[in-house]
């Protein structure tokens, strides 16, 4: 695609591709990432972490060009820190058997020498966008290619403002000085400018479409409603009328910072949908240009 993309010289805009470990495992299943023997389903909650580093060096190196095989990879090599727990460390190393201070696990993709085809295309016209706020993830991709931070809706704002710092420091030279931009702060939009109510009865109903839906969010992810977590969510959202979402957003972000708006979060009424976005270009953007 970048190569018809890139055919004009005169071409300039980018083309962002996204890549993550995947928050579900039924993702992760349909592709056949999954245990392969007892070991690796012990070892699996922290497995998958390591087993998407290896993707995501292959995805890279090959789209940087390189001439390369499956050995030439790093390695997947599990160790007591490697997991959250000593007991799962202990588990795992049991079931491999002796007293290993280490477990190397067989490469995930086997594969002999190969390179991508086609060679020649405007590789600057593409920009890796990886969803991981592990520091040591953001480090390793950023050592072979510029790799911006895409983060969740619920990330917390200190380590939002840590991965700026770190990623400033870390961001691959290629790719220019970091810029707040290149992490956009993902953030729930429960705005409520609906005809015939009072600003009260704006905000009132915004609140209660927001604990409706970051209720049913949780329950979805976890199978039960964590009240601490919907909080938490809740204070990464922006809810309420015009006027709030506007103080919420200027009191909260920095001013540099690039927003990616979520107005359809579990919410299937299209035409309410469109009215929220255009309140919120209408009535909320003059207020945070004023």
């Amino acid at each position: 695609f970048l190569a018809m993309h890139g055919l004009s010289p005169e071409e300039t805009r980018r083309i962002h591709v996204g890549f993550s470990a995947g928050r579900f495992e039924f993702m992760n299943r349909a592709s056949g990432i999954v245990p392969r023997n007892r070991v690796e389903e012990l070892a699996w909650p922290a497995l998958r972490g390591l087993v998407f580093q290896e993707a995501a060096e292959i995805f890279i190196r090959a789209l940087r060009g390189e001439e390369f095989s499956s050995k030439d990879v790093r390695e997947t090599i599990l160790r007591p820190e490697t997991f959250w727990e000593l007991e799962q460390w202990e588990a795992v190393a049991q079931e491999h058997g002796g007293n290993p201070t280490e477990i190397r696990i067989p490469n995930r993709w086997e594969f002999d020498v190969l390179k991508i085809v086609p060679q020649d295309w405007r590789r600057e016209l593409l920009q890796l966008v990886i969803g991981s706020h592990a520091p040591h993830v953001q480090e390793q991709v950023n050592q072979l290619a510029p790799v911006q931070v895409f983060n969740l809706s619920i990330t917390k704002p200190e380590v939002i403002e840590n991965t700026h710092e770190r990623m400033s420091r870390l961001y691959h030279p290629d790719g220019g000085p970091w810029k707040r931009g290149y992490m956009p702060r993902t953030t729930f939009v429960f705005l409520n400018e609906e005809p015939n109510l009072t600003p009260e009865q704006r905000s009132k109903a915004a609140h209660e479409e927001a604990r409706r839906a970051l209720s049913a969010y949780w329950k979805a992810l976890q199978g039960t409603i964590d009240p601490k977590r919907i909080d938490q969510a809740a204070s990464n959202a922006l809810i309420g009328n015009a006027e709030e979402v506007a103080a919420q957003a200027r009191e909260r972000f920095h001013p540099d910072d690039r927003l990616m708006l979520w107005f359809d979060f579990f919410n299937h009424d299209s035409d309410r949908v469109i009215r929220n976005m255009r309140a919120f270009k209408e009535c909320v953007i003059p207020l945070l240009e004023a």
